[in-house]
């Protein structure tokens, strides 16, 4: 009989980065030989805690894996039945990832109701220990969580390190896997038609949920003193070109474009980028940035590498780590005078200087590698 693996986590109908994680996840257990179900959810976050427009995807359902609607996060009487219903099902292992102390309640609950059948041994993928945006009630719902699972994954050494200050359960440190379920890259001349952008422009993408953490603003200024020197890379026009919902009130970046009259050097696609138009975006970019004022790991470095774009990232958390300096990207200091420093220095290295060191790094960010941690663990 094949062992059997559940997955607790966001998946389709739910969008986002998590539920691309775990689906691609799914398919690589699946590659392995088990038996794999995705527990997903039913109501992840209530609206008035939700920043973006939906939760949901447009995109078509997956027909290759097997997902449960299932979890809903603010219900107990809900995480009781799922938890009874995992518990009779005895899945080898499950795995259940860990990204915001909100979800400790439901979850903790969950896992705690499934080892009562003294079989399934559970192993937490920690995305965060210690949130980005800090809320009362963290430390107590984390506590609680992190109690109740048998072993851990992370993919930064910061998370590893705040998993430490709760548990000295077994625990080991990844890479994050390449986003390698977007499709392969396209040439730049055709990624920059099907976006509507000129082939004359370089483009700096800024990809993800626009959140306050991830430094939008300390970019928008660093823009601004590039603009100020009048700079251009190879003679030619060029943008930022920022790719993301935002995921809170934007009128704050507003008042900085218009205060700096950056108009002229931005192209916004603020709205959700569905996974069928993800490839695009990379594809027509020179270089990704990511100018975090804070960061554990980012799911954004993983999808640069899969396309093989150069990064710049700023020396917080696991960026670092995940990024050598003058290898596969830059690293700047988390200020704008430092970006707009390495923004320069990209563009006088040019793209091919970093493609050699792409494609050996890359081969560091494996999904086997992760399911085997797993089942190792």
């Amino acid at each position: 009989m094949k062992k059997k693996v559940v997955i607790i986590g966001p998946a389709h109908p739910l969008r986002g980065g998590l539920a691309s994680f775990d689906e691609r996840l799914a398919r690589q257990f699946q590659q392995e030989g088990f038996e794999t179900t995705i527990y997903t959810f039913s109501l992840q976050y209530p609206n008035f805690l939700f920043p973006g427009t939906t939760q949901y995807s447009s995109e078509p359902k997956p027909t290759d894996i097997n997902i449960k609607v299932r979890i809903n996060s603010i219900n107990p009487l809900n995480w009781i039945s799922v938890g009874w219903e995992l518990k009779q099902y005895q899945p080898d292992i499950i795995v259940i990832r860990y990204w915001l102390p909100f979800m400790g309640p439901c979850l903790g609950t969950i896992a705690r109701l499934v080892k009562q059948n003294k079989h399934t041994k559970i192993v937490c993928i920690a995305d965060n220990v210690l949130p980005h945006e800090k809320r009362i009630g963290d430390k107590s719902f984390t506590t609680y969580f992190l109690a109740a699972p048998h072993a851990f994954v992370t993919m930064s050494e910061k998370v590893m390190k705040d998993l430490r200050m709760f548990t000295s359960k077994p625990a080991k440190q990844i890479v994050h896997p390449l986003y390698d379920n977007f499709g392969e890259a396209l040439a730049k001349s055709s990624a920059k038609d099907h976006l509507q952008l000129a082939q004359n422009t370089n483009i700096i993408l800024f990809f993800g949920f626009i959140r306050k953490y991830k430094g939008l603003d300390i970019l928008l200024e660093a823009i601004h003193l590039l603009k100020e020197r009048n700079w251009l890379p190879n003679n030619t026009e060029w943008k930022l070109m920022v790719a993301g919902e935002f995921y809170e009130d934007r009128k704050t970046y507003d008042e900085l474009i218009e205060k700096w009259d950056l108009s002229d050097h931005l192209i916004l696609r603020t709205d959700f980028i569905p996974d069928s138009e993800v490839g695009y975006y990379l594809s027509a970019a020179d270089f990704v940035i990511q100018p975090y004022r804070n960061a554990t790991q980012s799911g954004v470095t993983p999808l640069a590498y899969h396309f093989e774009k150069p990064m710049l990232v700023t020396n917080v958390g696991g960026l670092p780590d995940l990024v050598p300096d003058r290898k596969v990207g830059l690293v700047a200091e988390p200020n704008a005078a430092s970006i707009a420093e390495k923004i320069e220095e990209l563009y006088q290295l040019g793209e091919d200087f970093f493609l050699p060191h792409l494609r050996e790094e890359k081969k560091k960010y494996s999904w086997k590698i992760l399911a085997e941690t797993i089942v190792e663990l």
